[in-house]
C-alpha cells in the first residue's frame, strides 16, 4: 500500500466531533486555575494578556492564578467572557487532529462567540476583542436579568405540556403591570427566560417551587431579548464587521443556520452576531440538533471550564433520541460504557482527546 493510500486510511478513520462552546456562567470558583493548567506560556495568551492590560484591566493570567477567586469580581462580564473563552480555546487546540475531525462547531449563547474562533470566522485576538467588548457592555449596562426553569421530568424526559404552559404564562405575564418577558434561550431541558425586574419577580412568584428553581443567573442581563437593544446599537457602532471572514469549519448558530465556508458572506456573518443574534431567542436545542442531523457526529464535545452544559446537551439528545438515548439512566449507562457526550471540564473525559 502507498504512503498516499495509508495516510487516507488514517485520515478517514478519525473520528468526527461536534464542537458546542460554553456560555456564561460556567467558570466558577472550581474552575480557578483551569488556564494555568492549561495554557499556560501560550504565545496566545500572552496576547490576551497584553491587550487587557493596555486597557487597564487585571490579565487573565492574574485573574485566574493570582487574584483569588471573588464571584463578585470573576463574575463580571469583562472578565467573564474572556476567561471562558480562553480556557475553551486552549481546550480546543488540544484535540489530537490525527485522531479526530472536528466536522461542525456551535456554542450556547455567549458561546457563538467562541464558535467564531473556533470555526475560524474570527482570530483569535479579534474573538478575544469581541467577546472582551461585549461581556464589558453587557456588564455596564446589565438591563434585566435572567431566569432558569426546567420543562423535563427527573429522568431529563421532555414534559410537553408544561414547556406550553410555562412559555403560555410568560406571554400571560408580559405586559402586565410594566412587566417585560420573554423567552431568551431554548436550553435543551430548561428554558431560559429574560425580562426587566417586574417581570422576573411575577415570573417568580407564578412558578412553582421546585428544588433549586426557578433560579435567578448571577450577573446575567436579560440576553437575547428586545430589552438588549440599547446594546445592540452601541455595539454595532463600535465593532466593525473588519476582522469577520468566511468561516474554515462549518458554524450553526442560535437559529440552527449552517455558515459554510465555501459560502458564507462575512458581513452578514458580522450582522447576524451583532444583530438579531443579540435581541431575538437563542435556540441551543435547534442548533444541537441540526448539528447531529447534518454532520453526523461519533461524539460531542463540549470545551471547558466547568460542565454544566452538559446536562442541558444531554437532555436535548434524549429529544431527539440521538444514538438511542431516551433517558437520563440510558444516558448515564452510555457514557459509563463508551461516552458519547465529552466535557474536557472534566479532566478524565479531557484526556481522551489529548494529543
Amino acid at each position: 500500500m502507498s504512503q498516499a493510500s495509508t495516510a487516507s486510511n488514517a485520515t478517514s478513520a478519525r473520528e468526527r466531533l461536534l464542537i458546542v462552546c460554553p456560555g456564561r456562567g460556567t467558570y466558577n470558583a472550581p474552575e480557578w486555575g483551569t488556564l494555568a493548567r492549561h495554557a499556560a506560556g501560550t504565545e496566545w495568551l500572552a496576547r490576551f494578556d497584553a491587550q487587557r492590560r493596555k486597557a487597564g484591566m487585571p490579565s487573565l493570567s492574574e485573574l485566574d492564578g493570582e487574584i483569588p477567586f471573588r464571584q463578585s469580581l470573576h463574575g463580571r462580564g469583562e472578565h467573564a467572557s474572556p476567561l471562558i473563552y480562553a480556557c475553551a480555546l486552549a481546550d480546543m487546540l488540544a484535540i489530537d487532529p490525527e485522531r479526530y475531525e472536528v466536522v461542525a462547531v456551535t456554542g450556547n449563547s455567549m458561546g457563538w462567540y467562541i464558535a467564531l474562533a473556533g470555526g475560524g470566522a474570527l482570530g483569535y485576538e479579534d474573538a478575544h476583542h469581541l467577546i472582551g467588548t461585549m461581556g464589558q457592555m453587557m456588564q455596564e449596562t446589565l438591563v434585566g436579568g435572567q431566569v432558569l426553569y426546567p420543562w423535563v421530568d427527573e429522568q431529563w424526559r421532555p414534559q410537553w405540556s408544561l414547556r406550553r404552559d410555562l412559555l403560555a404564562l410568560v406571554d400571560q405575564l408580559h405586559g402586565e403591570q410594566g412587566a417585560q418577558l420573554f423567552l431568551s434561550i431554548d436550553l435543551g431541558g430548561m428554558l431560559v427566560f429574560g425580562g426587566n425586574e417586574a417581570g422576573l419577580a411575577r415570573l417568580a412568584e407564578a412558578l412553582p417551587p421546585q428544588e433549586r428553581f426557578p433560579m435567578r443567573l448571577h450577573q446575567h442581563s436579560a440576553f437575547h431579548t428586545p430589552l438588549q437593544q440599547e446594546v445592540r446599537e452601541a455595539a454595532r457602532k463600535r465593532l466593525t464587521d473588519g476582522p469577520f471572514q468566511a468561516p474554515r469549519l462549518p458554524l450553526i448558530d442560535g437559529r440552527g443556520h449552517i455558515w459554510s465556508p465555501w459560502s458564507s458572506d462575512p458581513h452578514a456573518l458580522w450582522d447576524y452576531t451583532l444583530g438579531e443574534q443579540l435581541v431575538a431567542p437563542y435556540d441551543f436545542t435547534t442548533a444541537l440538533r441540526v448539528g447531529v442531523r447534518e454532520f453526523a457526529p461519533d461524539r460531542i464535545v463540549i470545551p471547558g471550564p466547568g460542565a454544566t452544559l452538559g446536562g442541558a446537551t444531554a437532555q436535548a439528545l434524549i429529544q431527539l433520541g440521538w444514538k438511542g438515548l431516551d433517558s437520563k439512566k440510558t444516558f448515564q449507562a452510555r457514557q459509563a460504557e463508551d461516552p458519547c457526550l465529552i466535557s474536557m471540564g472534566i479532566p478524565a473525559q479531557r484526556e481522551w482527546l489529548l494529543r
